[in-house]
């Protein structure tokens, strides 16, 4: 039987709400009116009072599809009901015809995710459709969502910010799109349009020249012990070197390497087909990884003609050993674009050689590019000073 407790039920306080046990949140402004959340997350709206004929209980709707406020409206509509001895109907929804928000998914997935996004992108759209989309608006025609729904649906998730923005960017592309395949009704507005998207804190960290060098020791000893295969250190290496992306090494070809121009040339990284240059002790590695077998894959996997598919756990053998607990293996990118923005390095050039598509994805070491201006200011005025104090 559901436990229960009392509380001010607002769209802030209903989504934060977590339970082990069924569990009923009865609001203390409206006598009659609350929430049930069960230990899956789900949570639907409740109204209750006593009658001629006792008490009722009635559903009134599941969080998510309505808000706090509007499910409060209908409770207190049912009480009234049922106090005077009526049918305890909840209005009904905004009526709505046309395609659902399910229906929508479904050749949004088929048409557009399947056909423009690359694998892992479309796995990811797939999850949160079907992890938090479907769950929450599936069964609601699409021309009927309003943006107070959508709203409600963003908060929910507030807890996962990233998740949140991702999700409501994703509405929002389907309602465009089902726009255009004629789904919705000419000139309805998109519900999604103006909604503020929570800020997501990305964490970055560089590594600094002593913690490179020991990450150089670690490798080389963990290599010597057997304690990561020559492969991942290999692998693990071309990532510090080239500041190239996970999928882009452990997939790389024999003939995308091109060792005579110094450059790799991927037909097809996140952002498309592009050259990386090779710095000369990439080239000596690459050398010395091709003339080591004469299999397809560069980073050659523990099977015959097949590449090397995880390189985590030799990461985190390789990151104890070097003293890097909090160090992820993709923060050996952002550490190659520390590096060069030190060396003066502009970030234009820097987001060409990371393969970024766009410059705001560059834009967010901007303030290590400060740093090394007011570095570089620091020094030109001390030298200044030299010479006038001479």
């Amino acid at each position: 039987m559901a436990k229960t407790k009392y509380g001010t039920l607002s769209n802030r306080a209903v989504a934060k709400l977590k339970v082990e046990k069924d569990t009923v949140f009865w609001d203390r402004e409206l006598t009659g009116f609350g929430v049930r959340v069960y230990p899956t997350g789900s949570k639907v709206y409740i109204a209750q009072a006593r009658g001629p004929e006792g008490p009722k209980r009635v559903a009134v709707g599941r969080h998510g599809v309505i808000n706090a406020d509007e499910a409060r409206k209908r409770a207190a509509h049912i009480i009234a009901r049922i106090k005077a001895g009526e049918e305890a109907v909840p209005e009904p929804m905004k009526p709505a015809g046309g395609p659902t928000v399910n229906e929508v998914c479904a050749r949004y997935l088929a048409e557009y995710v399947s056909v423009r996004c690359k694998p892992a992108t479309a796995a990811l759209y797939r999850s949160v459709i079907n992890r938090h989309v479907l769950p929450a608006l599936g069964r609601a025609p699409i021309a009927a969502l309003s943006r107070a729904q959508v709203a409600e649906f963003h908060e929910s998730l507030f807890e996962t910010p990233a998740v949140a923005n991702m999700a409501l960017r994703t509405l929002s592309s389907m309602y465009r799109l089902a726009a255009g395949w004629g789904m919705v009704p000419e000139g309805t507005s998109n519900p999604c349009k103006a909604l503020v998207k929570y800020p997501e804190r990305r964490r970055e960290r560089f590594l600094t020249d002593s913690e490179f060098t020991r990450l150089g020791r670690a490798l080389e000893d963990a290599e010597a012990a057997g304690d990561a295969s020559a492969s991942a250190v290999a692998a693990i290496r071309l990532l510090a070197l080239t500041g190239c992306r996970r999928s882009e090494v452990l997939k790389l070809r024999r003939e995308d390497v091109a060792l005579d121009a110094g450059e790799l040339r991927l037909p097809d990284s996140k952002t498309g087909a592009r050259a990386v240059p090779l710095p000369p002790e990439a080239v000596e590695l690459l050398a010395g990884l091709l003339g080591a077998h004469d299999g397809p894959w560069v980073i050659p996997g523990r099977k015959p003609g097949t590449h090397l598919v995880n390189i985590d756990e030799a990461w985190r053998t390789v990151r104890e050993r070097a003293g890097l607990g909090d160090v992820r293996l993709h923060d050996l990118r952002h550490s190659w674009a520390s590096r060069a923005l030190a060396l003066g390095e502009g970030l234009p050039v820097i987001g060409k050689l990371l393969g970024h598509s766009k410059m705001e994805t560059t834009a967010r070491y901007a303030h290590l590019a400060r740093d090394s201006a007011q570095e570089a200011a620091e020094r030109v005025a001390g030298s200044i000073e030299e010479d006038i104090l001479n």
